[in-house]
């Protein structure tokens, strides 16, 4: 087809169709101009930078010699997958990534037939691309599974009971491992490169396998023999001993920057007969754009920055962040306390375990991405007398659920759960929102679970869990900074199960739990400016329930709201469980729960996200105006109030 010289190249291939049209000396100019349309919107948008700039000549040349959207191509985390969106019909989007009624930051099924499957968690994406291998190979229909997974994502299990797995697949499941920290091999060069190509080719394969044919007719002794001479031989050269173990035909390493490298490999591996195959590309994150490159970790996810000069655009200083008010706070109590130990899973960061671990270094664990490790690695610790937390997001929580149960909650282990980014947590969207953790740890028997109002509040919940040695304990907070509230120079022992009343009041009682407290505070203002006097209880506990409290109010209130940043079965359903057994309704109370709607809420602003899940303080002023207008009683009262 017929292409204009002055017209960029990107310009010209909306989608891999047009992509497929290039010849292949063009890929090194399309691709440099990918590069520089990612850093750009990203520029603008905020997201992640250095993973996808370090996948743009994979991208190419995986949609140049594969048939996409045919072959399922799957994207692990989905942190790469900027440069495929640009390149799959979503160009002209691109700038609304992870902003509300944007591009999802990572690949999302409803967006286009080229994300055959969500993505945002990791080392899922060989179990998918199983899936879609197998389900073709049934049907009869062409073609492949490819899963394109980090070598951090390789550090879970999963990765490898999908490709323990494999083998029924055959060529229909590629796997490429994008090895962009050097942590499995060594940096490569034009022979491991050749190597590479020679080992992928079909001549290679055919020889292979009729060599493998004539030594079946030798004696047993004589095939072991020329067997593990090949398999020591090739792993000596490119490492690929293990995959080979787990059934995969391995190739690499070879330089994922290198399209003339690049494309004869993935076409070999696409001709061949044999399968599975692990190709591994060694390629630099944050790759073109020397920021990105000279600091992967700060460039791995950035808000809006200048492209010129790399500055990162920040709004006014604040109030500390949550995650480093927990580091700094356990690294102080850790000073005196030498039982207590941190464990992350690849998140040091991101909860504040980094701070942690600058001072204890000893003590300080990041398991990889492996949170079920993690989970029972820390009840290990605890059975021998540690006082181990566990930081983990409460989505990625999720994974280690299991172990939570059998490992820690029926053996009453005092693991510490440090639960980060609980709510709703902006522009990461749904995959990354801290949701359910309230109804799934407040339902186990020896699980206390408390929820921190403001910092200054975590700072008591981390000393409480440090100190409590009666079995698990978590304590769960928010994405982002404090409120502003002064820290206590020396944290408060909370006792179990008791909440703290902020406000009293008579005719209203609003049951807090976690981050929404300022809410309930504004909320009780404009009640109190209607005539109607309101009660805020700040409960800090889903599990042990302060009982006698929740009675106090119910019995001096005619309405009762509990509001929490968590689905339904939280700490409303435990209240009106409660309630009922011991039939403190029966008067007509009127109780009523705020709680998280049933849906997975698409990315925006935090305050959007609250906005559309009726958790402000408007939406509980109208919840309680509602609840009192169905009092007969109090119509009149309420109508006055209100006119």
């Amino acid at each position: 087809m017929s292409r204009s010289p002055e017209t960029p190249l990107l310009d010209q291939v909306p989608t891999p169709d047009e992509l497929r049209q290039l010849k292949p000396e063009q890929l090194r100019q399309l691709s440099d101009e990918l590069r520089a349309e990612m850093i750009d919107a990203v520029s603008v948008s905020g997201g992640h930078l250095g993973s996808g700039l370090g996948v743009v000549e994979l991208t190419v040349a995986i949609h140049y010699v594969f048939n996409t959207p045919d072959d399922k191509l799957v994207w692990d985390v989905g942190h790469q997958c900027y440069p495929h969106k640009i390149i799959t019909g979503r160009r002209d989007r691109i700038r609304t990534l992870r902003q509300g009624g944007g591009l999802s930051g990572f690949t999302k099924r409803a967006e286009s037939e080229y994300d055959p499957f969500g993505a945002a968690h990791s080392s899922t994406s060989i179990s998918a691309a199983l899936g879609f291998a197998i389900a073709n190979k049934l049907n009869d229909r062409p073609g492949r599974g490819i899963a394109v997974i980090g070598d951090g994502a390789m550090s879970a299990g999963m990765a490898y009971e999908a490709m323990n797995n494999a083998a029924q697949a055959g060529n229909r499941l590629v796997v490429i491992l994008n090895d962009n920290d050097m942590s499995i091999a060594p940096p490569v060069g034009g022979l491991s490169a050749y190597l590479a190509r020679m080992v992928s080719s079909s001549e290679y394969l055919g020889l292979r396998s009729l060599a493998s044919r004539a030594v079946k007719k030798m004696s047993r002794r004589m095939h072991e023999a020329i067997g593990k001479a090949e398999e020591y031989t090739r792993g000596m050269v490119t490492g690929g001993t293990l995959f080979e173990e787990l059934g995969f035909y391995y190739v690499g390493p070879i330089d994922g920057h290198n399209l003339d490298h690049l494309i004869p490999v993935l076409e070999n591996v696409r001709d061949t007969s044999e399968g599975p195959v692990l190709i591994h590309v060694v390629t630099t994150k944050g790759k073109g754009y020397k920021y990105a490159e000279e600091s992967a970790d700060k460039y791995h996810g950035v808000p809006k920055f200048d492209v010129i000069t790399g500055e990162k655009k920040k709004g006014a200083a604040g109030p500390p962040a949550y995650q480093n008010v927990f580091g700094d706070t356990l690294a102080k109590l850790a000073e005196t306390d030498k039982r207590i130990c941190a464990i992350t899973a690849a998140m040091p960061s991101g909860t504040g375990v980094d701070r942690f671990a600058k001072a204890h270094p000893e003590r300080s664990f990041d398991v990889g991405i492996a949170e079920q490790h993690g989970v029972t690695f820390a009840a290990g610790l605890a059975a021998q007398g540690m006082r181990p937390f566990a930081a983990i997001y409460s989505t990625f929580l999720q994974r280690a659920y299991d172990q939570v149960v059998h490992d820690v909650a029926i053996q009453n282990l005092p693991v510490r759960f440090a639960i980060d980014r609980a709510g709703l947590v902006g522009a990461d969207g749904c995959t990354h929102a801290g949701s359910f953790d309230i109804t799934y740890l407040a339902t186990l028997p020896n699980m206390v679970v408390m929820a921190a109002a403001d910092e200054a509040e975590l700072v008591h919940m981390t000393y409480t869990a440090a100190e409590y040695d009666d079995g698990p304990i978590a304590f769960r907070y928010p994405r982002g900074s404090g409120i502003g509230v002064p820290l206590p120079d020396v944290p408060e022992k909370l006792e179990i199960g008791k909440g703290r009343v902020v406000r009293e009041g008579s005719k209203v009682a609003i049951l807090s739990l976690g981050a929404r407290l300022e809410e309930a505070r504004k909320a009780a203002d404009t009640l109190e400016a209607k005539g109607l006097s309101t009660t805020v209880a700040d409960m800090r506990f889903a599990k042990p329930l302060d009982e006698d409290l929740i009675a106090r109010l119910m019995r001096e209130h005619e309405v009762v709201i509990t509001i929490e940043e968590g689905a339904v079965g939280g700490l409303g359903a435990h209240v009106l469980t409660y309630a009922s057994d011991e039939g403190l309704t029966d008067s007509g109370l009127k109780v009523r729960t705020m709680r998280l709607p049933d849906a997975f809420q698409d990315q925006d602003s935090p305050d959007k996200q609250y906005e559309e899940a009726g958790l402000t303080a408007p939406h509980i002023v109208e919840t309680v105006l509602k609840a009192l207008k169905h009092n007969s009683a109090t119509v009149e009262g309420v109508e006055e109030a209100t006119a």
